[in-house]
C-alpha cells in the first residue's frame, strides 16, 4: 500500500508521490515569537514532526522547512512594553521555543528561516505582483493585494468571493480598494521602533504577515513544492493569501498537498492566547514528563480535535507505562524492522493512511501484549523500533517507570527483601503492609515460584 495524504485543497485522500522521486520538500508555518509556546503550538509542531519522521522511515530524503515569524505587530508591542529591541526579544523567545520543543523530542527542521532575513525576497514578489496588476499602492503608504483580480481566490478554503464579501466588517478599508484586499507592505508609523523598519521602493516600512511565508517557502524550496502544512486556523486567510501571492507572482501551483492539523480544545473552545485558556509547554512539563506529553499529542490523529485535560494526560502516562513495562520485562533485541512481519505491516498500513497514529499505536499495544506473553526479545525489539518512528519508547524503561515513584530500584529491592523476611517469619501482616506501602507509591509486586519482581502500577 502506498502513502495517502488528505489534501485540504482537493478535500480528498490522495496517493502521495513527490515531484522528485525519493525526495520530499515540505514547508510548515511556524511560530510568531513573542511569548512561550503553548500546547496548541506543540500540537502543530508534533503533527509535522510525525509526518517528517514517517516520510524518512518510508525512505524519502526530506527537506523540512519550518519558518519563524520574527517581525509582527505583537512582537513590536511586546518589545516596546519590555523596553528591549525586537532582536533581543525574538532571540530570547526562539531559545525558549527550542528548549521546550526539544524536550518533547520534536526534531529540528532542515531549514529554519527567520522572516527578517528574507525581506528582499518579499519585496521581489511584491514587485512582480504590482507589475501584473495584482498589487497597488494606497494613499496611506501601504501596498495591498487586489484579491478580486486573482481568479482562484477561495479555492483552498472553499469560500466564494460573495461569501467572503458577506462576512466583511464595515469601515475597515484602511486605504484598500476592496475590504477583501490584504496588505503586502505596511508603511512605517512614527511610533514604531527603528528596528521594525526597512527601506524599499515603496517607502520605509515592513512586510505583511502573509508575504513572509510566500518568500521563505519559495526561496528555500522552489516555486512549487510537495507539502505545505500548518494549523487548521491558518487555512483562511493565511494560506489562502499565500496561494494568491505566490501563484499570482509565479504562475505556478505553490504546493501540491495542503495539510492542516486540528485544534487543541479546552472546555470545547480552541486553545489560544487571545482567549486566555492556554497552557504553555513549560507549565505542563512542571507536572508531567515530556514523553507522556508527546504520547498524549501523538496518539490522536493529527486532523482531529484534541481535548486537553489533566485526566487525559494521566491516562496517557498510564498507557505509556504499559508499553514501557513490557520493555522492562524483556530487554529488547536490536532488530531492523521487517515490514513483512504482520505487526509491522499493520503499523505501516496505518501510517500510510494519512499518518494514522491511533491505529499504529494500537499495534504497539498488541506487541506489548505479545512481549508479556512470550518474553521474546525480538518482539520487544520490534515494539521499540516501530515506536521509534513516532519518537516514542527510546528511553530507559526502568528509569521511566521509576519516575513516578520516590523510590529507586535499590530501595524497592530492599523493601522486597524485607517483605520476604517477614513472610519467612510468618509475619504476614507486615508483608501485606509492605506490599500496600509500595502500591501507594506506584509499585506493584508480582510473586512467582522463582521470586518477586516489581512493575509500575498501570
Amino acid at each position: 500500500m502506498s502513502l495517502r495524504i488528505y489534501n485540504t485543497l482537493s478535500r480528498e485522500l490522495e496517493e502521495f508521490s513527490p515531484l522528485q522521486p525519493g525526495q520530499v520538500r515540505m514547508y510548515v508555518c511556524g511560530m510568531t515569537v513573542y511569548d512561550f509556546c503553548h500546547i496548541g503550538h506543540a500540537r502543530m509542531m508534533m503533527a509535522f514532526d510525525v509526518v517528517q519522521r514517517w516520510l524518512r522511515a518510508s525512505d524519502y530524503a526530506v527537506t523540512y522547512v519550518r519558518n519563524i515569524t520574527d517581525i509582527d505587530d505583537k512582537i513590536i508591542a511586546r518589545s516596546v512594553q519590555r523596553g528591549i529591541t525586537i532582536r533581543q526579544l525574538t532571540d530570547e523567545v526562539i531559545a525558549a521555543m527550542h528548549e521546550d520543543i526539544g524536550a518533547l523530542g520534536i526534531e529540528p527542521p532542515t531549514i529554519e528561516p527567520r522572516a527578517t532575513e528574507y525581506v528582499p525576497q518579499m519585496l521581489g514578489i511584491i514587485e512582480k505582483l504590482e507589475q501584473k496588476g495584482l498589487a497597488y499602492r494606497s494613499d496611506n503608504g501601504d501596498v495591498n493585494y487586489a484579491v478580486r483580480k486573482f481568479p482562484g481566490y477561495g479555492k483552498l478554503s472553499g469560500k466564494s468571493l460573495d461569501e467572503l464579501h458577506a462576512g466583511e466588517r464595515v469601515a475597515v478599508l484602511d486605504g484598500k480598494q476592496d475590504p477583501l484586499d490584504f496588505v503586502l507592505w505596511k508603511a512605517a508609523k512614527p511610533t514604531e521602533p527603528a528596528d521594525a523598519k526597512w527601506e524599499s521602493a515603496y517607502g520605509t516600512g515592513r512586510p505583511g504577515w502573509h508575504i513572509e511565508c510566500s518568500a521563505m517557502s519559495c526561496a528555500t524550496l522552489g516555486e512549487t513544492f510537495d507539502i505545505h502544512g500548518g494549523g487548521a486556523d491558518l487555512q483562511f486567510p493565511h494560506h489562502e493569501n499565500e496561494i494568491a501571492q505566490s501563484e499570482g507572482a509565479n504562475g505556478k501551483p505553490l504546493s501540491r498537498f495542503w495539510v492542516h492539523n486540528g485544534f487543541v480544545r479546552v472546555d470545547n473552545e480552541k486553545m489560544s492566547k487571545s482567549l486566555g485558556n492556554f497552557f504553555t509547554i513549560r507549565e505542563v512539563l512542571q507536572k508531567y514528563d515530556a514523553e507522556s506529553l508527546r504520547f498524549f499529542l501523538v496518539r490522536t490523529h493529527y486532523r482531529s480535535a484534541l481535548n486537553y485535560s489533566d485526566a487525559h494526560l494521566d491516562d496517557a502516562r498510564n498507557s505509556l507505562k504499559r508499553l514501557y513495562t513490557a520493555l522492562d520485562l524483556v530487554a529488547p533485541a536490536d532488530v531492523a524492522i521487517d515490514w513483512a512481519d504482520p505487526h509491522a505491516a499493520r503499523f505501516k498500513a496505518a501510517m500510510d493512511e494519512d499518518f494514522g497514529t491511533p491505529e499504529a499505536i494500537a499495534v504497539l499495544f498488541e506487541l506489548a501484549g505479545e512481549v508479556n506473553r512470550t518474553k521474546s526479545a525480538e518482539i520487544a525489539g520490534l515494539l521499540k523500533a516501530l515506536a521509534g518512528s513516532l519518537g516514542l519508547l527510546q528511553g530507559d524503561p526502568r528509569a521511566f517507570l521509576q519516575a513516578g515513584s520516590t523510590l529507586d530500584d535499590a530501595a524497592i529491592q530492599a523493601r522486597i527483601a524485607e517483605r520476604a523476611a517477614a513472610k519467612a517469619a510468618k509475619n504476614f501482616a507486615e508483608a501485606d503492609r509492605i506490599r500496600q506501602e509500595l502500591l501507594e507509591q506506584g509499585i506493584v509486586l508480582k510473586d512467582s515460584p522463582t521470586g518477586t519482581t516489581w512493575a509500575a502500577a498501570q
